[in-house]
């Protein structure tokens, strides 16, 4: 239990994030976070001033994490923001697909059941959503300028869809636990992107997983 301060703060949201990623906020007590993180009970109150401010901090930390991801895959050079786009929807199947690690589908998990218990929590979702879309906007409208995509919508307007689409899919496969939803909502954002007629095989390979 020697955890310097910095590093306790960062293993109670660490082990917080793949705790309740895999059952839920309200399901998951303290003591049990505390326990896996190996940290006192005290120190989670130096840090935190109740589970809901802990809940606050971890969807605020976990989309940090999340769109940093985006943004180093949109900065990828030599590919087109086509493709940049068909390998974020790819990683989204193989993280609810082939994810061992809970903590991956977050905002997934928790968006349904906090937005009514929560309102800091609800509102940490609403920033985060509102960050992942604003970066997939700029996305498309690159893509309209590489010449790689074509749709008549504004990019924002689509962007909003396409992140809708995406994480209603997500609970579908969840409910019917099959990956027929996400083959679907490839298919479908396909057609709304407007790309490539033949697109690289690669993206319908995560699909049966």
């Amino acid at each position: 239990m020697n955890h310097p301060s910095k590093s306790a703060r960062q293993a109670i949201l660490e082990r917080g994030q793949s705790i309740v990623g895999a059952k839920g906020f309200s399901a998951v007590g303290l003591n049990e976070i505390l326990q896996a993180a190996e940290v006192p009970k005290g120190s989670f109150y130096h840090y935190f001033d109740s589970k809901d401010a802990f809940g606050v901090v971890l969807l605020d930390t976990y989309f940090d994490h999340y769109v940093q991801g985006m943004q180093a895959l949109f900065d990828q050079p030599g590919l087109s923001h086509y493709a940049k786009l068909m390998r974020y929807w790819q990683r989204w199947i193989d993280n609810h697909t082939g994810c061992t690690d809970a903590g991956k589908c977050l905002a997934v998990k928790l968006g349904a059941e906090v937005s009514d218990l929560s309102e800091p929590m609800r509102l940490a979702l609403l920033r985060g959503t509102a960050r992942t879309i604003e970066l997939l906007a700029v996305a498309l409208q690159r893509g309209v300028e590489d010449g790689s995509l074509t749709f008549e919508q504004a990019p924002e307007s689509l962007a909003q869809r396409l992140y809708a689409l995406w994480l209603g899919t997500s609970v579908m496969a969840k409910i019917t636990r099959t990956t027929a939803p996400f083959a679907e909502a490839l298919l479908l954002t396909r057609q709304l992107l407007g790309g490539p007629e033949n697109p690289v095989t690669h993206f319908d390979r995560g699909i049966g997983k």
